[in-house]
């Protein structure tokens, strides 16, 4: 650090289960890196934090250390898988203790990047903003998830009702499903409600997200009748296809609430091996024909799951949830019925 002009901070900050910040990485890290740093050192946090963080904690930590340094706040802007891509192409958000450390921050942000830099006035605003955007997904998707309700109470097949509304271009409805997950959609909602927490529709919006889960299982124990004794395998394990991640998934919550509910699960995803799947408390099904499976929940829109032969391998199978409205190309056994969101038994998203 003693031979460093800029220094990145970009260590997890999470949300206890109680709505408190576990914020001890992002603390020692800061406090690490400044107690060897030389003065003038410009320290940018990128952590998405609560408002108000990167002025508290740098301006303490420096204070502490002796050192003077030049603080900033300025997003992770990325989506998982795309990294690279959505750094060359997002505006780079940027938030500065000062003038001076804006100016700095925007220089450096300058040098490395291609994208357009976009100063905000205050570092409050730029910590804001990460969360504002990430929080207009939940409530969007929590919004979409109502939708899917009335929808499936009309019989309508609400994907119709979406690309309609949205050929008008104030408006932009999200999908439907089974939950949100990763490290992003279902916390920053929360951080914004650890310093606010008297905000009505964030708080209604995680709730609406979470319970889409219950919202799977009660479909699944209508169409049997019970799940005791009902053996019910889950396919996508990971929070979204594609990504070797389990931060906040919906399929090990779902298997959480099967058991809770008496039944037998077995589980599969394509990127987890069959010990990352008996440590979710799941059997692990080899993808071989099982008579014994009445029922399937899909929690990903997986390529594998979208045209799978679910008569050949679930011969048995009275209900499929399509928690991804992703499986209208599936074979399905003769009875069976396949359950999505807001989609008429049948009919896909488009």
């Amino acid at each position: 650090m003693r031979d460093a002009d800029v220094a990145l901070v970009v260590v997890p900050v999470l949300v206890r289960d109680d709505g408190s910040i576990a914020d001890k990485a992002l603390v020692g890290a800061t406090e690490t890196l400044i107690a060897g740093a030389h003065d003038d050192l410009l320290v940018i946090l990128e952590t998405t934090v609560p408002i108000g963080t990167t002025r508290e904690l740098v301006a303490k930590v420096a204070a502490k250390s002796g050192v003077k340094v030049f603080g900033c706040f300025s997003p992770e802007r990325v989506l998982t898988g795309q990294t690279f891509r959505n750094l060359a192409a997002y505006p780079k958000l940027v938030g500065g203790t000062d003038a001076a450390s804006l100016a700095r921050a925007t220089a450096f942000y300058e040098s490395v990047l291609d994208a357009p830099i976009a100063q905000m006035q205050t570092l409050e605003a730029a910590e804001m903003a990460k969360l504002a955007e990430t929080t207009y997904r939940d409530v969007n998707i929590a919004l979409a998830n109502e939708f899917a309700r009335v929808a499936d109470r009309h019989g309508i097949d609400l994907s119709e009702v979406i690309r309609a509304a949205n050929s008008q271009p104030y408006s932009q409805i999200h999908e439907p499903g089974i939950g949100v997950g990763g490290h992003c959609i279902p916390v920053y909602p929360r951080m914004i409600l650890s310093t606010d927490g008297d905000l009505e529709v964030i708080k209604t919006a995680r709730a609406v997200n979470d319970g889409q889960v219950d919202r799977a299982v009660d479909a699944v124990e209508k169409q049997l009748g019970s799940l005791k004794g009902a053996t019910v395998a889950v396919l996508g394990l990971t929070y979204r296809e594609g990504v070797r991640e389990l931060a906040h998934a919906r399929g090990p919550l779902v298997a959480d609430a099967l058991r809770a509910r008496g039944a037998t699960v077995l589980g599969a995803d394509p990127l987890l091996s069959a010990d990352d799947v008996s440590a979710l408390k799941m059997t692990p099904w080899d993808g071989t024909a099982n008579v014994s499976v009445s029922a399937v929940v899909v929690a990903t829109a997986d390529v594998a799951y979208r045209t799978m032969d679910f008569a050949k391998l679930f011969p048995a199978l009275k209900v499929l949830i399509d928690g991804r409205n992703a499986c209208a190309g599936a074979t399905m056994p003769a009875g069976a019925k396949r359950i999505g969101f807001g989609r008429p038994d049948g009919v896909a998203a488009q």
